[in-house]
């Protein structure tokens, strides 16, 4: 098993051919046919609260687009809480806080993966204003330029019902994916997440259902789609 596996569990990494696994790269294949006219590129990963699965959901998204040819950046975008340097067993002590305030560029702040395409910018020392730091002309200017050096920007949030920060960086993405524990949140907290996002007029791509069992062997179903 990989290394990276016993940190936060990457099927796709630990076990490509199961059921989980195809999940994940039908998500995939469904966020790229989402638009016809514009190409999605910048995609944030959020839940309407903590635990949903938001950031298993997250890396293994990301690593199914590593594995399909495509050069791909996770942004730990949780200055609060932050958990992609501890799946990916990297550093924390340069990252996106890190760009933000200047004190690093890019290239100091990216690292490398054991997954080939897959690199992570972690969020860095945790700042006093998460918030002002994310919604920052700065920020903008840092996926521009990651835009220039990556096909796909996967960014984690903390949950939208947590804080604002989730639907600050929303409007500057391509397009949400929406994590829903079936098992824990209730219909009201769900809608009231996607009503948050809705008012910033975020484009929600679609939901990922977690933890809807169907067969014995199948943990996870995921089902994706845009309903109103």
């Amino acid at each position: 098993m990989s290394r990276l596996t016993n940190k936060r569990p990457i099927v796709l990494m630990s076990n490509p051919k199961s059921p989980v696994a195809e999940a994940y790269r039908s998500l995939r294949t469904n966020i790229d046919f989402s638009s016809i006219d514009e190409e999605i590129r910048v995609i944030m990963v959020t839940s309407a609260g903590p635990e949903e699965g938001k950031s298993t959901t997250l890396a293994n998204l990301a690593v199914s687009y590593a594995q399909s040819d495509k050069k791909v950046v996770i942004i730990d975008g949780d200055m609060r809480r932050p958990t992609c340097h501890h799946t990916f067993d990297l550093s924390n002590r340069v990252g996106l806080s890190s760009i933000i305030t200047g004190q690093n560029d890019c290239q100091d702040a990216i690292k490398e993966t054991e997954v080939q395409n897959l690199y992570v910018i972690p969020s860095g020392p945790i700042p006093p204003n998460p918030s002002e730091l994310l919604g920052s002309k700065r920020m903008t200017d840092v996926l521009t330029k990651l835009k220039t050096m990556f096909d796909i920007i996967i960014i984690d949030t903390p949950p939208v019902l947590a804080v604002t920060d989730a639907q600050i960086i929303s409007s500057k993405c391509d397009g949400v994916v929406l994590v829903i524990n079936s098992g824990k949140v209730k219909r009201e907290m769900a809608m009231k997440a996607k009503a948050n996002l809705d008012h910033v007029r975020a484009r929600i791509l679609g939901v990922v259902l977690n933890n809807v069992k169907r067969k014995k062997e199948e943990m996870y179903y995921y089902y994706y789609g845009s309903k109103e």
